[in-house]
Parts: structure tokens; sequence; C-alpha cells
């Protein structure tokens, strides 16, 4: 057991913040003792840690409360997706660092932005926190999941895609398509400048009506916001954009995602 003052000294954060997470539910000790001092166990220092994680990622301290006070909150699962989100944080932190360099070579009127641009560790924050049990999509999920067998979610793991695979194909004629056009192939004159299937063609609508109604019969409602989220996570980069490509092709994400944007709209 070590006390709050030892756990102070330890962690760096002030015993009044320690009584503060107390008060308000977060951390309790593991006990008190007679003269009323708090105690920390081993337990309650990993909750700790998980805390702190949190409050590095900016979460707010109510939402950490809902987190780790859940009891569906997976410690090994929530690790992974805030090593994810620190690995974001960090490729942020070098770009801001090289803009800054690059100012201090070419000037002030070095105009760039980009470095700025925090959507890709915003969409995969909201995705985390779906996984963490706090929207009512997750639970959604939670309930249509159970009883299942791991064969019956490879299953429909493969089942989804296989439909960004077919969103592939889509892509694939359209580069095909274009690649004719720009080295000069006969077209039919019926055909015209046609670049093959785009992310408003028809088919590639349906294959996103397809895709939300996947998501809805096997994981959650998919509403069109919802969808809409999927869709630039789908192309903010990382695991999601490598396994989408890896079953459609380079670029497949990206073309999944302005398909949907089209149909959200």
């Amino acid at each position: 057991m070590m006390t709050v003052n030892e756990v102070s000294k330890l962690t760096g954060v002030s015993i009044r913040t320690l009584q503060y997470y107390d008060k308000i539910g977060l951390l309790h000790p593991a006990e008190y003792t007679e003269a009323g001092y708090r105690l920390y166990d081993d337990a309650a220092l990993e909750t700790l840690q998980q805390i702190l994680l949190f409050r590095e990622l900016e979460f707010p301290l109510k939402d950490i409360k809902k987190i780790v006070g859940s009891p569906d909150f997976d410690r090994s699962k929530a690790l992974a997706q805030q090593i994810e989100l620190l690995t974001l944080k960090k490729e942020h932190l070098e770009n801001l660092i090289d803009l800054a360099k690059g100012l201090k070579l070419r000037g002030v009127r070095h105009l760039k932005f980009d470095a700025f641009d925090t959507r890709k560790i915003d969409e995969y924050a909201a995705q985390a926190k779906a996984t963490w049990g706090t929207t009512s999509a997750y639970k959604e999920f939670e309930q249509k999941s159970k009883g299942r067998t791991r064969a019956d979610d490879q299953n429909i793991a493969q089942g989804l895609m296989d439909i960004f695979a077919e969103f592939g194909a889509i892509k694939d004629t359209e580069s095909e398509a274009a690649k004719d056009v720009e080295f000069g192939a006969t077209k039919d004159a019926n055909l015209g400048t046609d670049k093959g299937a785009d992310p408003a063609s028809a088919e590639a609508q349906a294959l996103v009506k397809k895709l939300q109604d996947y998501i809805t019969q096997h994981f959650y409602n998919c509403t069109k916001e919802i969808l809409s989220g999927l869709g630039k996570m789908y192309a903010g980069g990382g695991d999601f954009t490598k396994n989408i490509d890896s079953y459609g092709g380079e670029g497949t994400a990206e073309f999944v995602h302005q398909a949907i944007e089209i149909y959200c709209k």
C-alpha cells in the first residue's frame, strides 16, 4: 500500500488532484486508515495510469470516468488504442516541428497549414471511444455479437472486406478507362469521354447502401451520420486504410470515403 503523499511523489499528480479524483468517484483509494488517510494498492495505481493516459489524450474527466468505470472496459484493448492515438499525436507534433523549422529557414511567408490538421487524430479518437462502450452504437454491437463464435466473427469480417473489394473493382474500372482515354484508345462514340465508374455513380452508391445495410445487420444501426464518420475513418490512415487498400487496391479507402460523402449528402 502507498499513501497519497507517496503516490503523488511517484506519479507527479498533486495530492489535491488525487483527493479531487476520489471526491468525484474517478479514482477511489483501496482503503483508508483509521485516521482517514488514503491508501492505494497496485490496482488503484493501474487505474491511475489509465486515467493519466486518457488525460494526455485530452479526454474530459467525465468521459474517463465512464470509460474506466464501465464493466466492459478492456484494459488491453484500450492500451492498444491509446498507443495508436499517442503515435498519431507524435506524428502531428513532428509535423509541427518540421513546419516551424521550415518557417525559420524560409521565413514567415512560407504559407503551409496542413501540419495543423488534427482530423486523423479526431476521427480515430471517435472510433476508439465507441469501442470503449460509451456510445449506444457500441452497446447495440455488444448485444448483436453475443453468442457469436470466432468463426462467425471471421465470416462477418470477411463479408465486410468483400464489399470493400467490390469498391476496389469499381475504382480499378475507372482507372483503366481513364488510361484508355489518356493514351488515345478507341472508344465507342456513344460513350464519349466516359472514364468509367466514379464515387457518384449508381454502382458506387448502391455499394454504399450495401455497406450501410451490412453494418446495420451485423454491428449497429448505421445512420448516415455514423456512416459519414466511418468513411472519414476509413481514409484517415493507419490500419483501417491499409486493410481496405489491401483488399481493394491502393486508393480504395479514399474512393469509399468519397462515395460515402456523396451518399450522405
